[in-house]
C-alpha cells in the first residue's frame, strides 16, 4: 500500500486511532487548508494531519521525506526483518562491540535510562519472555509456557547486560534486545522531525496510537486527544486532553491478551518475572516531550501497576493518568502534573 496524500479543506474531522487512543479534530471557517498523510509503518498505520498552505511540489517533498523518515526507523530497528541492524545485533558475538547507527544507539541509551528509573520494569532485553508467550514475531498458538521454560527465558532477560559506549554496544551475556516498546514513538518523533525540517510547524502525527503534536490548530485551537475508555468490546471517550507542543503515549492490555482454561494473560510482560502483568492497571497515559520517552515510560508503568507507578510518575515529576480496574468497574489516578492537560481545565480528583 502507497501511502497517500490528501489535501482538503478545513472542516470537522475524526481521526480514529489504533488501540488506546483516537483524536478529535475541529475546524475553523477560512483557514488554512488541512493535509493528511497516512500509510502503513511498523506492523501498524500512521496518520498525520498538518495544516498551512502547500504547492504540489512541496507536498511531495513533505510526503517523501516523512515516508523516509519512518521506513529508515523501521530498517534499523525491526526484529521482524532479519537484516535490520536490531536483528543483525541480536545475531552479533557476545563479548563483541556492535557499531550501531546514531539513532538506534539514541533509542537504547534511553531504554537503559527508563530501565534504570523504574527499577528493571521497562527491560528491552525482554524478548526472549514475550516470545516464549507468543507475543514477539516467533508467534505461536497461544500456550501457557512450561515454568522450566519461563526460568530459562530470564536467563535471558538483563538490559544490565547492555554496554554502550557512544555508538557502541556490547552484550555481556546472551540477550535479544527488541525495541518496540519504544522503537515506535521514536518513529513519531522521526516523523515529526522530518516535518520540522520543511517548516511545516502546526501537525500531528500518529503511529498505532502514539501521537506528537506541533503548533495548535487553526482559531488558536489546541489539538484534542481522546483517551480511550478501557472496554475491550467497543471504541468510547474516558477523558479528552489538550495539547500543543507535546507528545503521548497510551499502554494497556485489555485488547492484546489470549485466554487458556478461563483464565487471561496480558501481552504485557513482566521482566523481572518472565510472566504476564496481573494487577488491575487497564490503561496508562503519559506526556512528555518526545515521544520515544512517552512510550517507554508508558510501558514501564502498564508494569509497575497502579500504585508503584503513580509513585513513580511522582517521584519523577511525570504526567501520568492511570485507568485502574475496580469491582464496581473504574477509577482514574492522575498524577499532578498531568492535571493541566485536561480540556478546559477540568481538573480531576486523584485517587
Amino acid at each position: 500500500m502507497i501511502p497517500r496524500l490528501e489535501r482538503r479543506v478545513t472542516g470537522p474531522i475524526l481521526l480514529g486511532l489504533a488501540l488506546l487512543l483516537f483524536v478529535l479534530l475541529t475546524g475553523c471557517e477560512r483557514e488554512p487548508q488541512s493535509y493528511r498523510l497516512e500509510g502503513p509503518i511498523f506492523g501498524t498505520g500512521f496518520h498525520i494531519t498538518f495544516y498551512g498552505d502547500y504547492d504540489d511540489e512541496q507536498l511531495a517533498r513533505i510526503e517523501q521525506s516523512v515516508k523516509d523518515a519512518l521506513h529508515h526507523v523501521d530498517h534499523l530497528m525491526s526484529t521482524y526483518k532479519p537484516d535490520s541492524e536490531l536483528s543483525r545485533f541480536n545475531q552479533s558475538p557476545v563479548g563483541k562491540p556492535f557499531e550501531l547507527s546514531p539513532q538506534t544507539a539514541e533509542v537504547v541509551r534511553e531504554a537503559i535510562r527508563v530501565g534504570d528509573m523504574s527499577n528493571g520494569a521497562f527491560d528491552v532485553t525482554v524478548g526472549a519472555a514475550v516470545n516464549l508467550w507468543g507475543f514477539g514475531p516467533d508467534r505461536h498458538p497461544d500456550r501457557v509456557p512450561a515454568d522450566d521454560d519461563i526460568a530459562k527465558a530470564l536467563k535471558e532477560v538483563d538490559y544490565k547486560a547492555l554496554e554502550l559506549d557512544g555508538n557502541r554496544l556490547t552484550k555481556t551475556k546472551p540477550v535479544y534486545v527488541d525495541l518496540s516498546g519504544i522503537a515506535k514513538g521514536y518513529g513519531v518523533d522521526a516523523a515529526a522531525r522530518a516535518l520540522d525540517d520543511l517548516d511545516v510547524d502546526r501537525y500531528l502525527v500518529e503511529v498505532g496510537g502514539e501521537i506528537r503534536t506541533r503548533g495548535d490548530k487553526p482559531g488558536n485551537e489546541k489539538w484534542r486527544i481522546a483517551v480511550e475508555k478501557p472496554v475491550s468490546n467497543e471504541r468510547s471517550v474516558q477523558r479528552i486532553i489538550e495539547l500543543d507542543d507535546s507528545a503521548v503515549a497510551t499502554s494497556g492490555d485489555y485488547r492484546n491478551y489470549f485466554e487458556s482454561d478461563g483464565k487471561r494473560y496480558s501481552h504485557t510482560i513482566d521482566p523481572r518475572t518472565g510472566r504476564p502483568i496481573t494487577h488491575h492497571l487497564v490503561s496508562v497515559t503519559v506526556i512528555t516531550s518526545d515521544c520515544m520517552t512517552a512510550d517507554a515510560l508508558a510501558t514501564a508503568i502498564d508494569v509497575l501497576g497502579p500504585d508503584a507507578g503513580y509513585a513513580l510518575a511522582e517521584r519523577e515529576n511525570l504526567a501520568v493518568y492511570l485507568v485502574v480496574k475496580t469491582a464496581e468497574g473504574f477509577e482514574t489516578r492522575v498524577s499532578t502534573a498531568f492535571q493541566g492537560y485536561f480540556k478546559d481545565s477540568d481538573k480531576e480528583n486523584q485517587s
